[in-house]
């Protein structure tokens, strides 16, 4: 027997007193499991570089000010984008996360940011991938 869960919540949309009702059906995503942080914070990276490129976003202090974080915060986001490529799409594709805790964390990427050459960051990702595995079975190998 299924019950329909819905959730409600308010969301400030920039700050401009429009307040809009959203609703999220939870019978449609409950088998779906989280998308891990690793992968969100990949993907804000990604979207952070693409503010600075562009302009929209002056510097780093300015995005720590608007997203109400600490500039060392923004920095370790920033720093995936030193990651190889491949990595990086590992990153923003991990499975989704059904239960428990997640294996990685950011704490756990930063070595390989700080190694400049792609092929020891390789070397670093495949180590670390084997020690969590090991450790969790939430992602598979």
């Amino acid at each position: 027997m299924t019950h329909l869960r819905i959730r409600e919540w308010t969301i400030d949309l920039r700050g401009h007193g429009n307040k809009r009702l959203c609703r999220l059906d939870t019978k449609t995503v409950a088998g779906l499991g989280r998308v891990p942080r690793l992968a969100r914070l990949m993907a804000l990276a990604i979207r952070f570089d693409g503010l600075l490129r562009t302009g929209a976003i002056t510097d780093q202090a300015e995005l720590a000010r608007l997203g109400q974080v600490s500039r060392a915060r923004i920095s370790q986001i920033l720093n995936l984008l030193h990651l190889a490529p491949d990595i990086q799409e590992e990153l923003l594709f991990l499975p989704r996360i059904n239960q428990g805790r997640e294996p990685l964390h950011l704490a756990d990427l930063q070595p390989l940011c700080r190694q400049w050459a792609w092929r020891g960051q390789r070397r670093l990702w495949q180590a670390l991938l084997q020690r969590t595995n090991k450790s969790s079975k939430t992602y598979p190998e």
